[in-house]
């Protein structure tokens, strides 16, 4: 039986690995006590152990069995007990729709951010960079950046707009969620579904990374098409918690994100309460080093859509409103090719993060930390140091080692935010980095 979780962040130091369950999108069940699930239906008159039963629907209910996700809870308190929720200070967080600074067609790329010099928990460091669509319209999203030095102590967020793909960067995150622990490190990444419960702790003193608010259809795996049936990200490597949770009477501050504005409730308890769980609407992590990457092994470099680890679809066919794309390490043995990522432009709309080492395409510049915006037809590709050697290079089979960058690329193109575009990170000279190519065409 897994531990009641302890709101501690010195106590997490001293505790082991949460337990959990495998698979991408199965339908499971926990109890952190024994007894605790009720057996044959979801809500009955008396649910065990003097439990309340509630449900939480991340999808419409009449949409399609594959599509529907739902969980049902059995927790201490009801969800519902609580006081009326007052707006507060939202800080640099922004949402769609993105209109406090005018678009721009500009290649844009931003140094790491550094550390606060103040404490600050995960959502007082929150930081919105760029976004597209809004919550309101249920398509678009969000790209984050954050900035803890702190855990949140006696507080939890929940997003009523979307859901949230963590990318950390540097650092422990240790993700007390509703449902169980998720405990993430860099090259990891976790989701957390629409409306569930978490408070962020910082096991490590600080951290930093990146987060993807997804308004749109919930992310999933991609399609394999005539790659077949294995490769890529492997449903078995995904993780959910298991049940775990908090039986603490004290005041607990509720902050939740609801169509762009930060809201807060003091409730008398924690709300992370559930006891047991089943369902297939829960958080889950997945660790990135797992990732089966195919490649080209004759000539010419492929798509990136090859390394994209999970989708949210659009409406129109082939179109997705999201991807999240990485590009991990990988042998290149392509013949008669330029090998890194080539020139290229995009009806798709391009955020790149960069979560350690270097990125093949850029020599310089682009740190780990930092960010690069590529919108709708903005002319981009290797740097011109990276054309040089590229162009030059003996093509014997090398392997890209020590790295991983990922890319949110969507649909719609990234508004950035006015601090985004007024922030001191904001290169000044990205430009530069396709400046001096020579003209190589003869004359006739």
């Amino acid at each position: 039986m897994p531990d009641s979780m302890i709101p501690s962040a010195s106590a997490e130091t001293r505790r082991s690995e949460p337990a959990y369950l495998s698979g991408f999108g199965n339908e499971f069940a926990s109890e952190a006590v024994p007894g605790a699930l009720p057996v044959g239906q979801n809500a009955p008159q008396r649910p065990p152990l003097g439990l309340y039963a509630e449900g939480v629907s991340g999808t419409a209910f009449t949409a399609p069995r594959s599509e529907n996700r739902r969980a049902w809870l059995y927790r201490i308190r009801p969800s519902a007990d609580h006081p009326p929720f007052e707006q507060i200070d939202r800080g640099l967080v922004r949402t769609g729709p993105f209109e406090e600074a005018d678009p721009t067609p500009n290649r844009l790329r931003w140094d790491p951010p550094p550390m606060p010099g103040g404490p600050q928990d995960f959502v007082e460091g929150l930081v919105t960079i760029a976004g597209s669509g809004s919550p309101a319209e249920g398509a678009g999203l969000a790209a984050h950046l954050y900035l803890a030095n702190r855990s949140m102590t006696d507080r939890a967020f929940f997003d009523a707009d979307g859901e949230l793909l963590f990318v950390p960067q540097e650092g422990r995150l240790r993700l007390v969620t509703e449902m169980g622990v998720l405990v993430l490190e860099p090259l990891e990444i976790a989701v957390i579904p629409r409306g569930i419960r978490f408070r962020v702790e910082v096991p490590d003193g600080q951290a930093r990374g990146y987060v993807c608010e997804n308004y749109g259809a919930l992310l999933r795996l991609p399609e394999l098409g005539p790659i077949g049936s294995n490769g890529l990200a492997n449903p078995r490597d995904f993780l959910t918690p298991a049940a775990a949770f908090e039986d603490v009477d004290r005041p607990t501050q509720l902050v939740q994100k609801f169509q762009g504005r930060l809201w807060a409730a003091t409730l008398d308890h924690s709300p992370l309460d559930v006891v047991a769980w089943h369902g297939d609407y829960a958080p889950y992590k997945y660790d990135l080093r797992r990732f089966n990457t195919i490649n080209s092994v004759s000539f010419d470099h492929p798509d990136p859509s090859i390394f994209t680890v999970l989708t949210s679809p659009s409406d129109t066919p082939g179109v997705a409103n999201a991807d999240f794309v990485i590009f991990p390490p990988r042998w290149q043995v392509a013949e008669h090719t330029f090998r890194p990522p080539w020139f290229h432009r995009n009806v798709m709309n391009e955020l790149m993060g960069l979560i350690a080492g270097a990125y093949d395409a850029k020599a310089e510049g682009f740190a780990p930390g930092g960010l690069s915006l590529h919108n709708c037809m903005a002319a981009h590709g290797p740097d011109l140091e990276t054309w040089r050697r590229a162009s030059s290079a003996e093509l014997k089979p090398h392997k890209i080692e020590d790295t991983m960058a990922f890319m949110f690329e969507a649909r719609r193109p990234y508004l950035p935010t006015r601090h985004a575009l007024e922030t001191q990170a904001l290169q000044a000279g990205y430009d530069d980095a396709w400046r001096g190519f020579p003209k190589l065409f003869p004359r006739p």
